[in-house]
């Protein structure tokens, strides 16, 4: 029964219609085409192919491809960089206009006075603390600013060291605990899956792994451009001192659930030149 009605429909798939143009007046017949349903399809498919294959060479081929993520070749990506320099050299000037101004109405209207200046470019750093001064609320808020900025790498000196490294997220873990100097907290801490894997920020040299009472397993390694980075409350070392690593590589397993510790975490620090850095500032977590 199956076997029939399936034989029953490809003959229906299969069976051809002729499809003809006559002539209304002569009743000739002027075109004559067989088709079927298998013939169609087949065209529709083909058709399809074609116009695919169309779009595709196009988009390839053409300058429509760098409107596709990931297709923008070097050229406009320089064009982009150049502009976007291009756009922060005419803000600075602008802004230097804005300034040179300003200091002139000071000038004119007797605010500074014009032998203080001594040359055209000092007038765009001239607006300082002889055209308004600061308020005793003023100065607290600096020395509270400046007191808090000591461990912000937001600062160009601070950045330049960073030029051409990638720092590597060490666990892939939530940040339970912020860096806070001020009370000794130079790291951040970072919750982890048991027994899971904890991996170097950057290529370097383990200069320090071994056991610690207070802080469980502890591994530090050695980066250029005076980086290290510390780990506690591992689990388990998988390298040993002397070790070269890469960035990225596992180092390290966090520890396993137990009484003492029933929320495994790891502990992160990062240090450059001998001083604790934020290391939000450099790795996103």
């Amino acid at each position: 029964m199956r076997r029939s009605v399936r034989k029953a429909f490809w003959r229906n798939f299969k069976f051809k219609y002729k499809l003809t143009i006559i002539n209304e007046n002569t009743l000739e017949e002027v075109v004559g085409i067989h088709v079927s349903k298998l013939n169609g399809l087949s065209v529709l498919l083909s058709a399809c192919t074609i116009i695919f294959l169309i779009a595709a060479a196009i988009i390839t081929f053409t300058p429509l491809r760098n409107y596709l993520p990931g297709y923008m070749n070097s050229e406009v990506r320089a064009q982009v960089v150049s502009n976007a320099l291009r756009a922060d050299s005419l803000a600075e000037a602008l802004n230097r206009q804005n300034m040179y101004i300003m200091n002139i109405q000071d000038i004119i209207s007797g605010r500074v006075k014009a032998d203080t200046i001594t040359s055209i470019d000092s007038l765009t750093r001239l607006r300082t603390e002889e055209l308004m001064s600061r308020s005793e609320e003023e100065e607290r808020f600096r020395e509270e600013y400046e007191r808090k900025e000591r461990y912000n790498l937001r600062s160009v000196s601070e950045r330049t060291g960073t030029e051409g490294l990638i720092f590597y997220r060490p666990s892939r873990g939530v940040v339970t605990s912020e860096f806070n100097p001020e009370e000794k907290h130079f790291g951040v801490d970072l919750t982890a899956e048991p027994a899971g894997s904890v991996l170097s920020a950057l290529d370097g040299t383990i200069v320090f792994a071994a056991f610690t009472i207070e802080y469980g397993y502890v591994i530090q390694v050695q980066h250029v451009k005076d980086f290290m980075t510390i780990y506690k409350n591992c689990g388990s070392l998988m390298k040993q001192t002397g070790d070269r690593v890469k960035g990225g590589e596992v180092i390290a397993l966090t520890r396993r659930p137990d009484d003492k510790h029933p929320t495994p975490h790891l502990h992160f620090e990062l240090w450059h030149k001998g001083q604790a850095v934020n290391p939000d500032k450099y790795i996103v977590f």
